[in-house]
């Protein structure tokens, strides 16, 4: 009996020892990765119990025991991805520290609202309708351009970490607060007679037509100031991407210009109405803004694209010029 009342308290000592170096014994019980989404609320019981389910631990027991050896720890609500093998405690750190599973929403720079839509549309807890809707309330940068007809311009191009938690209304959220951190800096850069001649929505709106016009950097300061030539001489600025927007705001895009856009009445055509339209047609990135904020001093008032395939663009100051820059143009894409 004695050897008895001896061996039990051992015995309990190598129990909890062995199991305490369980919880710190890497485990993997799956073959290629679990993701689990832990809702807020979720109890600790069932955490532990999806945890072992899913083979991240092999019992939900080690799960428990390590959130009792450490009670202050507060469990994050959240998706988590697991893909390699851990320890118990090593689960339950990720979970207190809030390691959640981000998806990544790129944004390139010159996506419109709805490039943007049919990006968010490829995550099953978002939808591209949603978006459209939210996008077309400026409410969210109202006391910034007042006037903005919607938040394409402000939905500034960069990578979005998400989670199954986010709401489109963060999202938008987001991308305009990443403008508003652009926007801050380039102020500070930007030079203070064009700022108090232009509203920020007439800035952002110029910005977006040179990023949709060129990719390359140092023809945007000359494409700026293009428009703005035209703009001062009263000229319309006859931009393509403000038709094909146009297209896209009446849903009758068909991948290609036709005289019936070029037609169109629609407010964004710059075919049909002189000056700037209403508001940006793209999301323009920081290059394409400084150029609108500081255009080149030329005196341009015409640009066709080079016949070479660099990107570039040949600049003329009359229309005799432009005119025999666009018959090279097609004379040397001609099929």
């Amino acid at each position: 009996m004695k050897r008895l009342l001896f061996a039990l308290p051992l015995l309990a000592l190598i129990a909890a020892a062995v199991a305490y170096l369980s919880l710190k014994t890497d485990y993997r019980g799956f073959r290629d990765q679990v993701i689990l989404d832990f809702p807020k609320g979720t109890s600790t019981e069932t955490m532990a119990d999806e945890l072992a389910q899913n083979g991240v631990i092999r019992y939900s027991w080690q799960f428990l025991l390590a959130r009792a050896l450490q009670p202050g720890k507060l469990l994050q609500a959240g998706e988590y991805r697991f893909a390699r093998s851990d320890t118990p405690s090593g689960i339950l750190n990720r979970i207190a520290r809030g390691d959640v599973f981000f998806y990544e929403l790129v944004v390139p720079e010159g996506s419109n609202m709805f490039d943007i839509a049919a990006s968010v549309g490829q995550f099953d807890f978002l939808k591209s309708a949603d978006f459209l809707r939210a996008a077309r309330n400026p409410a969210l940068i109202h006391d910034l351009a007042p006037k903005a007809p919607t938040l394409e311009g402000y939905l500034f191009p960069a990578t979005y970490r998400i989670t199954r938690s986010t709401t489109i209304q963060q999202l938008c959220a987001m991308m305009t607060g990443q403008f508003r951190k652009q926007w801050r800096e380039l102020q500070d850069q930007a030079p203070t007679t064009l700022m108090q001649s232009r509203s920020v929505n007439e800035i952002v709106t110029l910005a977006s037509l040179v990023e949709k016009e060129t990719g390359r950097s140092e023809d945007r300061p000359i494409v700026a100031s293009v428009y703005e030539n035209r703009l001062r001489k009263g000229m319309a600025l006859d931009c393509d991407p403000t038709t094909i927007y146009a297209a896209l705001l009446d849903a009758r895009y068909r991948g290609t210009i036709y005289r019936s856009d070029l037609a169109s009445d629609n407010a964004y055509n710059t075919y049909r109405h002189a000056g700037l339209p209403p508001g940006p047609i793209a999301n323009p990135g920081v290059a394409s803004l400084k150029a609108a904020l500081a255009p080149a001093e030329t005196d341009y008032l015409y640009f066709v694209a080079k016949p070479d395939g660099s990107g570039g663009h040949q600049f003329s100051k009359t229309i005799e010029q432009h005119n025999v820059a666009v018959q090279q143009y097609r004379r040397a894409t001609r099929p």
